[in-house]
C-alpha cells in the first residue's frame, strides 16, 4: 500500500547540527527483496505433482509391506493372536486403497489446475521454496520496495507467485509512482535477474543494481565462462582469453529475444581448447539489449558494498513484521484479504517507523497537512 511522502524535518543525530529541511525520501536509493509468509494452510493440505508421486510411492511401500506380512502369517499355524494380526492388517489395507483412491481424484483435479498446484484450506496459496536448503512453505511472496535512509516501505504488493524472477518491474515502477520520481535507484538480489525486467526497468528511468547468478555450465566444469572473454563495442567481436577474435556471425531469435552469435575457426588449433569447450569451436552468444546487462555489471563492480547495504535495508522490515505477526504469520484467506491484511502491517510499520524517527507531534503536523 503506497505511503504519503514523508518529506518532514527531521531531528539532526547527536553531534551534527540541525538542517532546516531535509532531503526527500524520494532522492534515496530503493532496496527490492521478496518474503515468503506462511498461509492458513497446511503443507499436508497443499499438492503438487511432486508431493503427489511422493505420497503414491509411500503408500505403495506400505502396501507391500503389509501384504508381505499377511503372506508370513499364511505360512504359520493358526492362532487367535494371528486371526487378529490379519483383521488389523486387512483394516489397514483398506484405509491405504482408500487413501490411494483419493490421492487419484486429487491427481485429477492437480492437471485441470493452471499451474498444477492445489491448496484445500487457501485455495489462493501456493507451495514456496525458502532459504533455507530442501525447505519450504505454503504461503504467500510479499514484494517490498525499502528507503534506505529511514528502512520505510514505500511500496510493497502480495503475490502468490513463487519466484521473485518477474518482480522487478512491476513493482519498481509502482515505487516511482508512489514517489512521484521520473528517476529511481533500484537493488535487488541475484533472485531477481532477468533481462527483460531489467531492459523494462532501464526504458522506464529505473536505474537497477544487481548481481547475475552464475549459472554457466563451463564455468561449473571448470572452464572459461562467457565473462571471460572480452566484447569489443567499436568492432562488434569479442576476444577470447586466448586472444582470438570472435567475429559476429549471424542473429537468431529465442523466446522473442534477438540473439546474436560469435565464434572463430582459431579454436581448433588453439592450445587453451580443452579449457573452453568441448565443442569445434566456442561460440558465444549477444542479447541484443546487452549492453544494458553490463551497465548493471559495472555499476555492481562500482559499489561492491550495494548487496551488504540491501541486506541491512529489507531484512529490518521483514523482521519486524514476522515478529509481529506471530509464527503463524497471515490469517486471513483468499488473495484480496490476504493483501488487505498485509497492506494493514505495512501501515502499522510505517507509522512506528516515523515516530521512532521524528516523534508523534511532527507526524500528527505532517498528517494533517
Amino acid at each position: 500500500m503506497p505511503i504519503p511522502n514523508c518529506s518532514v524535518p527531521l531531528p539532526a543525530p547527536a553531534g551534527r547540527p540541525s538542517e532546516s529541511s531535509v532531503r526527500p525520501l524520494h532522492y534515496a536509493r530503493r532496496c527490492f527483496d521478496g518474503s515468503k509468509f506462511k498461509a492458513v494452510n497446511n503443507r499436508d493440505r497443499n499438492f503438487t505433482r511432486a508431493k503427489v508421486e511422493r505420497r503414491r510411492a509411500q503408500l505403495e511401500e506400505s502396501v507391500a509391506r503389509y501384504l508381505s506380512q499377511l503372506d508370513t502369517i499364511d505360512l504359520q499355524e493358526p492362532s487367535e493372536e494371528l486371526v487378529i494380526k490379519t483383521e488389523y492388517l486387512k483394516e489397514k489395507l483398506a484405509k491405504l486403497e482408500s487413501e490411494m483412491q483419493r490421492l487419484a481424484a486429487m491427481e485429477q483435479l492437480l492437471l485441470a489446475s493452471p499451474d498444477q498446484q492445489i491448496s484445500l484450506t487457501d485455495p489462493d496459496s501456493r507451495s514456496m521454496a525458502t532459504s533455507g536448503r530442501g525447505s519450504g512453505v505454503v504461503g504467500y511472496n510479499v514484494q517490498v520496495a525499502v528507503d534506505t535512509e529511514h528502512h520505510l516501505i514505500v511500496t510493497h504488493e502480495v503475490t502468490n507467485t513463487g519466484s521473485d524472477r518477474a518482480q522487478l518491474a512491476h513493482v519498481a515502477k509502482d515505487a516511482q509512482a508512489v514517489l512521484q520520481s521520473d528517476g529511481l535507484e533500484a537493488v535487488a538480489d541475484r533472485g531477481y535477474y532477468d533481462g527483460k525486467e531489467i531492459l523494462a526497468c532501464e526504458q522506464a528511468g529505473i536505474t537497477v543494481t544487481l548481481p547475475k547468478p552464475m549459472t554457466s555450465g563451463a564455468k561449473a566444469a571448470g572452464r572459461f565462462g562467457k565473462q571471460d572473454f572480452v566484447y569489443l563495442t567499436t568492432e562488434d567481436t569479442y576476444r577470447c582469453p586466448a586472444g582470438e577474435i570472435l567475429t559476429y556471425r549471424y542473429t537468431t531469435e529465442e523466446h522473442g529475444q534477438q540473439l546474436r552469435r560469435y565464434w572463430t575457426n582459431a579454436c581448433r588449433t588453439c592450445a587453451l581448447k580443452s579449457r573452453c569447450t568441448t565443442g569445434v569451436q566456442r561460440r558465444i552468444t549477444r542479447w541484443e539489449n546487452e549492453h544494458v546487462l553490463e551497465a548493471v555489471q559495472r555499476r555492481l563492480d562500482a559499489n561492491p558494498n550495494a548487496m551488504r547495504a540491501r541486506r541491512t535495508t529489507v531484512e529490518h522490515p521483514f523482521g519486524t513484521i514476522k515478529a509481529r505477526m506471530g509464527a503463524t504469520h497471515f490469517l486471513m484467506k483468499r488473495l484480496p484479504r490476504v493483501a488487505t491484511e498485509m497492506a494493514l502491517h505495512v501501515l502499522a510499520y510505517n507509522m512506528t517507523r516515523v515516530l521512532n524517527i521524528i516523534g508523534i507531534k511532527p507526524m500528527m503536523a505532517a498528517v494533517g497537512a
